[in-house]
């Protein structure tokens, strides 16, 4: 293992505390510095806005806690969940008094734990309602769509809910707001390489110099298939067509589109394969109404890329095109 670290199991408190030292005017923390929140929570009458999750992914969770998104987030340790009690105590700082809803990904241990937070928070009174992100096209079939993992389709989410929060939304209208939000949004993504998680000190999987993983999830899950390594426009059609035969977009839809790097991708070969899905969708009648190519949601220092499409109407677009600053995302 070579890593920039101390000991790796300061790994993620040294992490934690040196981003709360770089952005002080945006962050700070409640309780325990694993629970991250908007230095000017609680907003009062404002519906406040959760997630939580491992380290390991940033910008996920903690890096869209900001104007416009977020307002608190539970961290844990790398690739693992966090507290109940961490996430009560993020739930606690950040209410004012509108309600809290929970937006994370669809893995068994951050459910469990945010279920259990949930109750808890019921005990004082505090509302709490559960949003939870299935975009991952490879991880189980249109019909399965229930078992599908979260990845980095939810930072749309974070969007949406956030604009919707900022402007007055009710409880209601932000679940309801985000929920259509994510009916349309679905990611797929290919890796080229492990990661190592410093307390493990090894590579999460083997993978062969000359091939890739169709589909395989952030944390190492395995994919829809392994095979031999192919051209960038490849994987680019690849994924496209995967995404689109599950989506299922008209002529004419207006889409975001986020190509997504995992860590150890350089910018320049995110932008090959934006070049060739924004081709793709032209030929199907499919307009780019954003774009975003950049890393939004890692794997330590995995290599590989991730797609993620968002299908856009007029209420998706004004919220999507609401300002938002947080330390890893800025929209004007």
């Amino acid at each position: 293992m070579k890593k920039i670290l101390n000991n790796p199991e300061n790994f993620v408190t040294e992490m934690l505390d040196g981003l709360l030292k770089a952005h002080p005017d945006q962050l700070t923390y409640t309780e325990d510095i694993h629970c991250i929140v908007r230095t000017d929570s609680p907003i009062e009458g404002k519906v406040a806005l959760a997630t939580g999750g491992g380290s390991g992914h940033l910008p996920v969770f903690l890096g869209y806690v900001g104007k416009g998104m977020l307002d608190g987030c539970a961290v844990g340790d790398v690739f693992a969940s966090p507290g109940a009690e961490q996430m009560l105590w993020v739930t606690q700082r950040i209410h004012g008094g509108a309600g809290v809803v929970y937006i994370y990904g669809n893995y068994g241990g951050d459910v469990m734990n945010f279920d259990m937070a949930t109750e808890m928070a019921e005990f004082e009174d505090i509302e709490v309602r559960t949003v939870l992100v299935k975009d991952d096209v490879a991880s189980a079939p249109p019909e399965e769509a229930e078992r599908r993992r979260g990845v980095v389709g939810m930072v749309f989410a974070f969007k949406i809910a956030g604009a919707k929060a900022d402007r007055g939304g009710s409880l209601d209208e932000v679940v309801a707001v985000t929920e259509k939000a994510l009916a349309n949004i679905r990611t797929m993504g290919v890796a080229l390489s492990p990661c190592t998680v410093p307390m493990a000190g090894k590579p999460t999987f083997s993978i062969g110099e000359d091939e890739m993983e169709i589909g395989m999830g952030i944390h190492g899950e395995p994919g829809m298939k392994r095979e031999k390594l192919q051209s960038a426009d490849e994987i680019s059609e690849r994924m496209t067509t995967a995404i689109l035969d599950d989506l299922q977009p008209q002529e004419g839809d207006r889409l975001a589109v986020m190509v997504n790097g995992l860590g150890a991708t350089p910018p320049e070969e995110l932008y090959i394969i934006y070049r060739k899905v924004h081709e793709l969708l032209a030929k199907r009648g499919l307009s780019v109404y954003r774009a975003y190519v950049g890393e939004y949601a890692t794997s330590m220092e995995m290599a590989g890329a991730s797609l993620t499409f968002f299908r856009l109407d007029d209420e998706m677009i004004e919220l999507l095109d609401y300002p938002a600053r947080t330390p890893f995302f800025t929209q004007i």
